[in-house]
């Protein structure tokens, strides 16, 4: 199920806050779950057995680890095992078998696993728990109920952000409801719905145009470039404000995921800046425990290019999503090699430098192969034999240039600075909150394109 759906928005959205509000403090755990379900459920109902057997794996071993502190290692093995074992056999193994055959010659059948959504984003929050209780940072929770809420917790369940159990495990027991918090919330869902439906998927529609076209130009490759860049930010960050606005109204503060990406002025800042639940997940539960940074050169590139290919790998079962893990690596290790003191320096340099290298990451990220990402990659810089200029181009330009700009300037904190200005908005925000709320209804009623690219990790 969307969020940005019509049965979401109106019938199961209503009903879920209706039961949880009139539910009693102390059960408000088990709507919650309750109602996840049958999110979770409205695709594939049987998949729910595989997270709720998942979620049990990580609670047995979660009481385990704190009971028998002597082999705590052991059963924090076996959590990792389990936890990727399943995230394997879902996400990769048709991948494997793939890879395997056109290596081999082989002709072993493909086993045509159905992924099941947001399989990425509860692994690794159920990982995190595991190794937390392991650390010692928090203590494991001894109420099933309140571990498999956390776990498959409607608002973020499917694409993130990636909550850690440690930031919410007060929040399970102890949260506060208010009408200021709940209308805070309404805010932000609203405002990420309108990023989504009126941006996202009107420069997606772009995209899908320019793949289907046969009259491609240089200029066509640069536009897709910006706009799917445009996109997947207003796609992503747009899925994380309506989760975050959820979260408030059900009385949870999710962390932020998302800090306007586009401006940063190093590959190294876009990264704090982007997916920031993700980032911050590699670091803590991969890199830091590799020695991060504070190793000889070798062992740092060594660490930077695992945490890398596994980014990639962990966005989708194939090649294109782990070069582009990789092409990430390679930036990074010049940059903390020599080129951070340089852009250090000029602040239009580096802000370009960012743009052009972001863009041609997120082309090979959206390409349906290699081939494809090469193909394009050059297409943007004249190979191919492509016009520099073609009348489609110029056609879809004038057709588009608008969302293109607005998208633009809706990636910058502009719009937030000249809001916050405006002292009179506080009267008029509720009309306009209602008023894009009702365009965005008329999109959707309208039957716009209207996917969510995370779904599918």
């Amino acid at each position: 199920m969307l969020f940005s759906s019509i049965p979401f928005l109106f019938y199961f959205l209503p009903i879920v806050l209706l039961l949880y509000a009139i539910t009693p403090r102390k059960f408000k755990n088990f709507t919650l779950l309750v109602c996840s379900l049958v999110f979770y459920a409205w695709g594939e109902p049987r998949l729910v057995v595989l997270m709720l057997l998942t979620v049990f794996c990580g609670y047995v071993l979660g009481l385990l680890t704190e009971k028998f502190n002597n082999h705590k290692k052991l059963f924090l093995a076996l959590s990792v095992v389990l936890s990727l074992g399943f995230l394997a056999y879902f996400k990769y193994v048709d991948f494997f078998i793939g890879n395997i055959n056109e290596l081999t010659g082989l002709s072993i059948p493909l086993l045509n696993v159905v992924l099941p959504i947001g399989i990425s984003f509860y692994t690794f929050q159920l990982l995190s728990y595991n190794i937390d209780v392991y650390r010692g940072d928090v203590p494991a929770q001894k109420n099933f109920i309140d571990l498999a809420a956390y776990i498959a917790l409607f608002p973020q369940l499917i694409a993130g952000p990636i909550v850690r159990y440690s930031d919410i495990a007060h929040q399970l027991r102890h949260r506060t409801h208010s009408m200021e918090k709940t209308a805070l919330g309404v805010r932000r869902f609203v405002l990420g719905l309108s990023k989504k439906i009126l941006i996202a998927n009107t420069l997606g529609e772009l995209c899908e145009i320019f793949k289907a076209s046969d009259n491609k130009s240089v200029a066509f490759f640069w536009i897709y470039a910006i706009a799917f860049c445009l996109h997947i930010y207003f796609d992503f960050s747009g899925y994380s404000d309506m989760a975050i606005g959820l979260g408030k109204i059900l009385g949870f503060d999710f962390l932020e995921n998302f800090n306007y990406p586009y401006i940063s002025k190093s590959i190294t800042e876009f990264w704090r800046r982007w997916h920031i639940s993700l980032g911050s997940w590699f670091r803590d539960y991969v890199y830091f425990p590799l020695g991060g940074s504070r190793v000889k050169k070798g062992r740092l590139i060594f660490n930077i290019l695992v945490v890398w290919m596994l980014t990639g790998f962990w966005h989708g079962a194939d090649w294109t999503f782990i070069v582009w893990g990789l092409y990430f690596a390679v930036l990074l290790i010049i940059e903390k090699t020599f080129l951070l003191s340089f852009l250090k320096r000029s602040r239009v340099i580096s802000r370009i430098y960012v743009l052009i290298l972001i863009s041609i990451s997120f082309v090979i990220f959206n390409a349906a192969s290699l081939p494809e990402a090469i193909s394009y990659i050059g297409g943007m810089f004249g190979a191919g034999n492509y016009p520099l200029l073609s009348a489609e181009t110029v056609f879809y330009l004038k057709d588009y240039l608008v969302i293109i700009l607005l998208g633009i300037i809706g990636a910058t904190p502009v719009p937030k600075m000249v809001f916050s200005k405006i002292k009179a908005l506080s009267w008029l925000e509720p009309a306009l909150l209602t008023l894009l709320l009702f365009i965005a209804t008329a999109y959707l009623v309208d039957g716009s394109f209207n996917p969510f690219l995370y779904f599918r990790f």
